[in-house]
């Protein structure tokens, strides 16, 4: 490669962008300079996407970006774009499904060729340098779509105009009627025909965790005492923490795993798989009263507080999958270095026990030779009548033995971290950091949740009172997206129930009317980005889910939660007209909309609102509240008045305004499917309503 001093991506903030800075390739990032060069030149563009802790992003940038002969040709020929996907998802939504709908696959990275005028003709994900296994490679696509550019220009654009076509007219909308439980029904019948009895989780390689999946199957259960959706939740949750996708040393769980067992993971940690994973395990303790789950879930939140937390409070965005070069190298051990460590009975106790063999467990990836690298596992069959494990003992011998280990891990050199706070995946932490606190009764972790909130509350404001994406290195900036608001909305609602301070249910309130304004359609779903954002080739709504909830079906969750806590029912309007503008696409797909079947589970109810009033540090609230922790209520909203916030919790939920403590007593007010109970000063009295109120 030959040396220069930096292109033009060298003035971004993004690690992605930061990562090719020195490419020789002459990248622009996405603005209004690059598609101008390409108009005034009259050159096509070559937009790249990907992401800092992408592996095969990695592999294509040593491969082509940074090969000169493939500089050379992008340079002269073309006017090359990179955009970090995390980013821009309003980019990568876009040209990702015209890739899909042109290739049937998608992945990163994702390279386009397209017109200045930022119309795609051409899709596909990495592609080598040269060309292999039918593969086209780099040195022989770039000089064609040129010379189709120059002299056969008319059959790129009829090209570009078929696809503009179908990607028109795949944002067309499907509505309907009002959903119901049957859709729920079917959902979880083709879950149980695609689970994997032996091993957890749906289908066969690779394996995604997916833990809205399992969320909704959650649900499923305490809805109609479904055990196999509960089989199904728990099997998955016990191979998933005893497989190599989980970081028994160091905690956490990597991006998905290569294989149908849990064992070989594509290594890099994103934070939105942990904030979902440690939902999935809290709701699975709350449900059956397993610490083992308990234990899991913790380990989630002891592996972000300490690798993935600013000091301003937000949190990062992701750790890579290579370190020097290589993918999995920090993660991996051989039996030598065991032994090296511990003598000779616990080393041997823990090569046997996380099933680490001489010429190991985990393959090179270029020659599939096995090196004698191992990724610590467990195998322990999954018995549903076990409550705790040996293993998740937080005091107990492997504790000990993980915690020796993973101080000789830190002396190695770490993998990449990227340190862009994202609001979207930060609203998602602080939804899990609020659940966990209140199931676990951890008031550290409300008050991790409380300083990320506040950073983003305070730092990633626009001027019109809007959010900002994306926080790096001092700068916020790029517009917030439908994500941004819906999660960070989700994660305000449950940052009330945690903490009930009403300045956050006032921030939910306030983003939530922010999105109506700006992204709500006439049929009453939410496109992707605002009606003052930069305006792209087309303007999404995306109502089915990906490696993250879809931002409809948390803003239709949201839009319940929000009526139940106000009491205002044109919430519950919204919710209803946001559920029919999809209703079709749902019943025809239904698993791949498991975050809207979440939302309309809360919707058909029955939902259950319990107002605890009381003196502010009366001893006895705590046990009430305590009292509301102790079942498995999803549907479930609480609210705490006390002199010092009654006022302005009236202003919020006005019929709070009435509701009184008897005799200075705290006292429970239970309202479950529009009809109310007896107030009452006893707890078991409160629980039993409660319970009453909760069945279907």
């Amino acid at each position: 490669m030959s040396k220069i001093k930096s292109n033009l991506l060298i003035h971004e903030k993004s690690p992605y962008l930061l990562q090719h800075a020195r490419n020789p390739v002459h990248w622009h990032a996405w603005n209004d300079d690059a598609f101008e060069r390409a108009a005034r030149e009259d050159k096509p563009v070559f937009l790249s996407i990907g992401y800092s802790t992408c592996h095969w992003c990695h592999v294509m940038e040593h491969e082509s970006f940074e090969d000169d002969e493939v500089a050379e040709l992008l340079n002269d020929r073309f006017v090359s774009i990179k955009v970090d996907r995390e980013e821009r998802p309003d980019i990568d939504n876009i040209y990702m499904t015209v890739c899909q709908l042109t290739t049937g696959s998608g992945g990163w990275p994702l390279t386009i060729f397209m017109t200045p005028e930022k119309t795609p003709f051409f899709a596909a994900t990495y592609i080598p340098k040269q060309a292999r296994f039918n593969r086209t490679g780099m040195t022989t696509l770039l000089p064609q779509i040129s010379n189709l550019w120059t002299n056969d220009r008319a059959r790129i654009l009829q090209s570009a105009e078929n696809i503009l076509a179908g990607l028109q007219s795949s944002a067309l909308e499907s509505g309907g009627d009002d959903l119901g439980a049957d859709v729920m029904q079917s959902a979880s019948n083709i879950f149980r025909q695609n689970f994997d009895e032996i091993n957890g989780g749906i289908g066969h390689e690779p394996k995604f965790p997916v833990p809205h999946n399992l969320l909704f199957l959650l649900r499923q259960w305490k809805r109609h005492g479904d055990d196999n959706a509960l089989l199904m939740t728990e099997k998955t949750l016990h191979f998933m923490r005893h497989g190599g996708i989980h970081d028994h040393i160091g905690f956490g769980f990597h991006r998905y795993s290569t294989d149908r067992v849990w064992l070989v993971p594509h290594f890099e940690k994103m934070l939105y798989d942990q904030a979902l994973l440690c939902l999935a395990y809290t709701e699975c303790h709350t449900a059956t009263r397993k610490p083992c789950y308990r234990e899991t879930a913790r380990t989630i939140l002891t592996y972000v507080l300490r690798d993935m937390t600013d000091p301003s409070g937000g949190f990062y965005s992701a750790e890579d999958a290579d370190s020097e070069g290589v993918e999995g190298k920090f993660y991996v051990w051989t039996q030598a270095e065991v032994r090296a460590i511990f003598p000779a009975a616990e080393a041997e106790a823990f090569i046997e026990t996380f099933s680490l063999t001489t010429d190991g467990n985990f393959a090179e990836e270029a020659t599939g030779q096995k090196t004698g690298d191992n990724i610590p596992h467990l195998r322990v069959a999954f018995d549903p009548a076990q409550v705790e494990s040996e293993f998740d003992a937080p005091n107990g011998q492997w504790a000990r033995i993980r915690e020796t280990l993973y101080t000789h891990r830190e002396q190695r050199i770490h993998p990449y971290k990227d340190d862009k706070i994202l609001v979207d995946w930060n609203g998602l932490m602080i939804a899990a950091l609020c659940r966990a606190s209140r199931a676990f009764k951890v008031e550290e972790y409300t008050k991790a949740a409380a300083r990320a909130a506040d950073f983003i509350l305070t730092r990633l404001r626009a001027p019109d009172g809007g959010l900002l994406h994306r926080f790096r290195d001092g700068d916020a900036a790029i517009a917030g997206h439908l994500d941004d608001y819906a999660f960070l909305t989700w994660g305000l609602i449950e940052l009330f129930q945690a903490s009930f301070r009403v300045d956050f249910l006032q921030a939910a309130l306030d983003l939530q009317a922010y999105v109506d304004q700006h992204f709500r359609d006439q049929e009453g779903g939410y496109f992707f980005s605002a009606d003052n954002a930069e305006a792209l080739i087309l303007r999404k709504k995306e109502y089915y889910d990906g490696a993250i909830p879809s931002g409809n079906a948390v803003a239709w969750y949201n839009l319940v939660r929000l009526a139940a806590i106000t009491g205002n029912t044109a919430f519950e309007e919204r919710a209803a007209e946001l559920g029919r503008a999809n209703a079709q696409a749902i019943r025809q797909l239904p698993v791949s909309h498991s975050a809207a079947l979440i939302a309309l589970d809360a919707s058909l109810g029955p939902s259950i609102e319990v107002v605890l009033v009381a003196e502010q540090h009366d001893p006895v609230l705590q046990t009430f509240i305590d009292g509301t922790e102790s079942l498995y209520l999803p549907n479930m909203v609480r609210l705490v008045k006390t002199a010092k916030n009654a006022a302005e919790l009236a202003e919020l939920a006005p019929y709070t305004e009435s509701q009184q403590a008897i005799d200075g007593k705290p006292t429970a007010y239970v309202c479950s499917g529009n009809a109310c109970n007896e107030p009452t000063t006893d707890l078991n009295r409160m629980l039993e309503q409660i319970q009453s109120g909760s069945v279907v």
